[in-house]
């Protein structure tokens, strides 16, 4: 199991260091934003949260590469790695291009959804600012799944870094105005991270196509043709994974859409929940995906064994940083969320909701867990249903009737959410065990 421990962490410390950047980009987006005024930091809570939605379901069809290049990975199998990259672009490019098409039919409901009428000015160039960069983001993340399954980790973290710096510059420059740059407030932050999505498209795109590592795969992606049934493959390992993301940050926009019924206040704090909240999670994906990389390898190898050891091995890695990440939100997140804003109203409404932030901590880690480690065994179908019931059936209503149903308001919604979290780690553990047993037999 030492074994086991050692492989997952060197695969998830340079996953970590890439999150440990989206964390950093995150805070330094909501802290400019929020002492840039409240109206913005509630408007980016807004945004954010629904465009979640499609971004993470964009990310998700595109990890149902990462274990098809595990197991070719592990054949050494290096021309169906490029043919399987060369599908997936198209695949993921379609379905992005569909995802646009839904969001842009979302926008122009904005004004439908009860939102305080003083934030649409901000809500929507902000929008459409995140709208543009979702096929940029959606290309690195298919090309970030192929180093990925090639235990090439640190290639889209350092890229990552890189352009997180350039998005926290210009934030600095368009946000505020700084150094005669015009003040865009909200939107300037938007405009700063659409371009920094773009030039990381761009490096890692350019790598794949003319590094030494790219080069072995390249014969695969332009000459080698597609044996039957390869594309639905993709699609069906892909799409249920883009489902359970989409379905899981559609429960969390559902609540975002609930607090901003609440006021601006609120959703501010909303916000503030949210973004300290990430600090766990994006640890938690670190983790899962680094251990979904040997268990797709184990999977080629049909090493069931392995496939188990892993999976439970990366538990145990995810529990130490879980009860971790709980004693940091427990002695230091009212110091956390006071870096957002000035807004007193704000910030006692955002601490008074440590503890349920807290309390979701569990189900979060080990939904993560047991979510990655179908995604890794490429039995992903089950995700869709799991999640679906999880999130959307139980999920949204519970957050409905704890916030508002119960009285509970922003609290309410929030402790809300332990209640789906938990029901899917729950169903992913379970379906996980059943699945690798059949396998044995």
């Amino acid at each position: 199991m030492l074994k086991t421990y050692k492989t997952i962490l060197l695969l998830a410390y340079p996953l970590f260091l890439g999150q440990l950047g989206n964390i950093a980009v995150g805070f330094a987006d909501n802290i400019m934003v929020g002492h840039y005024s409240t109206a913005a930091l509630a408007s980016a809570s807004f945004v954010n949260n629904v465009y979640n939605v499609a971004n993470l379901a964009c990310l998700g069809f595109t990890l149902g590469l990462t274990p098809l290049v595990g197991a070719f990975f592990a054949r050494k199998d290096a021309d169906a790695i490029g043919r399987n990259v060369r599908l997936a672009l198209r695949i993921n490019t379609l379905f992005s291009f569909a995802v646009i098409a839904v969001m842009t039919a979302f926008y122009f409901n904005l004004h439908r959804l009860g939102q305080p009428a003083e934030l649409l000015p901000l809500i929507r160039p902000y929008y459409l600012t995140a709208l543009a960069g979702l096929l940029p983001i959606s290309i690195f993340n298919l090309f970030a799944q192929w180093s990925y399954g090639i235990n090439r980790t640190g290639l889209p973290t350092w890229i990552l870094l890189a352009c997180n710096a350039l998005n926290v510059i210009g934030n600095y420059f368009l946000i505020y105005g700084s150094w005669g740059a015009p003040e865009l407030g909200l939107l300037g932050a938007g405009i700063s991270t659409l371009l920094s999505r773009i030039v990381g498209t761009i490096v890692i795109v350019a790598y794949f196509f003319r590094s030494k590592v790219g080069a072995e795969f390249l014969p695969g992606f332009r000459h080698s043709a597609p044996l039957a049934g390869e594309g639905r493959i993709i699609f069906t390992t892909g799409f249920p994974v883009a489902m359970q993301m989409a379905f899981e940050t559609g429960s969390f926009s559902g609540s975002a859409i609930f607090a901003g019924w609440l006021g601006t206040v609120p959703l501010a704090a909303f916000q503030i929940v949210v973004i300290s909240g990430m600090l766990g999670f994006c640890v938690y994906y670190s983790i899962g995906a680094a251990l979904a990389i040997p268990l797709s390898q184990a999977m080629g190898r049909n090493d069931m064994s392995a496939v188990r050891r892993t999976a439970w091995g990366g538990y145990h890695i995810m529990l130490v940083t879980m009860i971790t990440a709980s004693c940091l939100f427990i002695f230091a997140g009212k110091y956390i969320m006071g870096l957002f804003t000035t807004d007193a109203a704000v910030l006692s409404l955002a601490t008074s909701l440590i503890f349920p932030m807290v309390l979701y901590q569990f189900g979060d880690a080990t939904q993560v867990t047991f979510a990655n480690a179908l995604r890794g065994t490429a039995r992903s179908m089950p995700m869709l249903y799991i999640a679906f019931v999880s999130y959307i059936i139980v999920g949204l209503p519970a957050s409905y009737i704890c916030g508002f149903t119960l009285g509970g308001r922003l609290y309410g919604i929030v402790m809300s959410f332990s209640i789906c979290l938990m029901l899917a780690a729950i169903l992913y553990f379970r379906y996980f065990l059943r699945a690798t047993r059949k396998k044995v037999s």
